[in-house]
């Protein structure tokens, strides 16, 4: 299944906007190198985490001895369920969580799930609430992890209404939660460090995450053998360091921080998008069997979750101003 045209327009659009630069309160010392520490829970084998490897690797180099970074994988410091608050509370530096993972402080992170964008300049605007309400800097447009599907353990997966009745592990935020219960099915939120030991304790029946985190996960391994891959919404990372360490830097090393990272993410964004066609590949290798719903069955079910609209956004506290501004986007990439 590929995006149409007007989703294709409406992420690019959204997904390239960024907030300006916070205001310098002091310069970083010469003769010490800064440390930035950087959070993420997917484990190494994750193109994220290579992704970002890169990227730390490009700034100690042209930052000249003047920045030490340290990658923390594997969820060694923070899931991403609370890098948010340890961003706010100075306990790390820098992250690149899932939009999904922030609704806990910034509710409107949640607007991929409105039912409106099922099938398809809020990023502008969610940008300036996390440099807000997580105390925090946004380096530049965010990077696409790809698109989430259902996967399960026993149950086959061939159409929606399997989904009933079986207990679904999610990333987070009220939005999934709602369509996971609108399915029939019952929520449940785990760290991901914590997934595969409950997939293998039966603690949940499957969940929903992409084919990439699938793979790195080697879930197969944990008992996942079905897949209903309807594309239900496209996960993105925001790249994130912490305005106390930001303020650290002098200008021409946060010049540094923002042009790398324009730089290179159409690539990484390419990589990424690669490493979500081999990891689909590799999970049937492995035996996991993919369902793709018709287009049938994906129109009738987003005219049926549309009604729910107004609730959802409710539910998820997404606020009427992120909710005008996502559908104005849509109107205008047609």
């Amino acid at each position: 299944m590929k995006l149409s045209l007007s989703r294709r327009a409406f992420v690019a659009s959204a997904m390239a906007m960024v907030a300006a630069p916070a205001v310098s309160r002091g310069a970083a010392a010469a003769d010490e190198p800064l440390t930035l520490r950087c959070s993420l829970e997917t484990a190494p084998s994750h193109t994220r985490n290579a992704i970002i490897r890169d990227y730390l690797g490009r700034i100690e180099t042209a930052a000249g001895g003047k920045i030490k970074t340290q990658l923390f994988e594997s969820g060694q410091l923070f899931p991403d369920l609370q890098v948010g608050k340890a961003l706010l509370q100075g306990q790390v530096e820098m992250a690149a969580p899932g939009a999904w993972s922030l609704t806990g402080i910034v509710p409107d992170a949640d607007f991929f799930q409105l039912p409106v964008l099922f099938d398809g300049k809020p990023g502008q605007l969610l940008a300036k609430q996390i440099e807000a309400q997580l105390n925090s800097h946004v380096i530049g447009p965010w990077l696409d992890l790809g698109f989430f599907n259902w996967y399960s353990t026993s149950k086959p997966l061939n159409s929606y209404g399997d989904l009933k009745g079986m207990k679904i592990r999610n990333n987070g935020g009220a939005g999934q939660a709602w369509r996971t219960q609108f399915m029939g099915a019952i929520p449940n939120t785990t760290p991901l460090p914590n997934v595969a030991l409950g997939l293998s304790q039966g603690t949940f029946d499957g969940l929903i995450t992409s084919f990439e985190t699938v793979a790195s996960g080697q879930y197969w391994e944990s008992g996942i053998r079905h897949a209903f891959e309807d594309h239900q919404f496209c996960g993105e990372y925001i790249p994130i360091v912490s305005l106390a360490f930001w303020q650290k830097l002098s200008p021409d090393l946060r010049q540094v921080f923002t042009d790398l990272w324009r730089e290179n993410v159409a690539a990484y964004r390419a990589d990424m998008a690669a490493a979500q066609s081999r990891a689909r590949e590799k999970v049937q290798a492995h035996g996991i069997k993919i369902v793709v719903p018709s287009a049938e069955e994906l129109a009738a079910t987003r005219r049926e979750m549309m009604a729910s609209q107004e609730q959802v956004a409710r539910l998820s506290k997404i606020s009427s101003e992120m909710v005008a501004a996502v559908s104005a986007d849509l109107a205008a990439a047609g």
